[in-house]
This record gives C-alpha cells, sequence and structure tokens, in this order.
C-alpha cells in the first residue's frame, strides 16, 4: 500500500473535497485517514503557510528532489 498526503476540505454534508486531483490509478477504492487539528494548530500556523508548505513538498516530490531515508541516517550513527 502507498500513502499520498493530500489537503482537503469537509463540506457542510460532511464530505471531503481535495485540493487537487490524485495522480494515481483510476477507479480503485482507497482507505482515508482523516486527521483535524486542533484549534490552537491553526493559530500557530495560518493556512496559507500550510498550503505554501504542502505545494512545495509536491513540488519537490514530483520534480524528483528527494533524498532517500538511509541517506537522512548517514552522520547521525556516529553522533
Amino acid at each position: 500500500m502507498k500513502a499520498l498526503k493530500v489537503m482537503a476540505t469537509i463540506n457542510e454534508e460532511g464530505q471531503l473535497t481535495l485540493d487537487y486531483p490524485l495522480l494515481t490509478d483510476k477507479n480503485s477504492r482507497v482507505e482515508v485517514i482523516v486527521l483535524i487539528p486542533e484549534e490552537e494548530v491553526l493559530d500557530d500556523q495560518s493556512q496559507a503557510e500550510v498550503l505554501a508548505d504542502f505545494r512545495q513538498a509536491w513540488h519537490e516530490a514530483i520534480t524528483g528532489q528527494t533524498i532517500p531515508v538511509a541517506q537522512l541516517w548517514e552522520g547521525l550513527e556516529d553522533a
């Protein structure tokens, strides 16, 4: 199973609307986990900042500007 992190809005009927279409297999079932931030979390970082961070991360992922997890640990093992 692969995971995608996307932002969405819950409408008045309780349905989710994704900010962007998913670029994956169409007509497939998915498992959805909804994380709803606490009220105080929204005060710490505005919605615009969250969206800007997501767009930057999404751009980096799509353009291959990623670092393998194993490389992140290099040098930390000796510390």
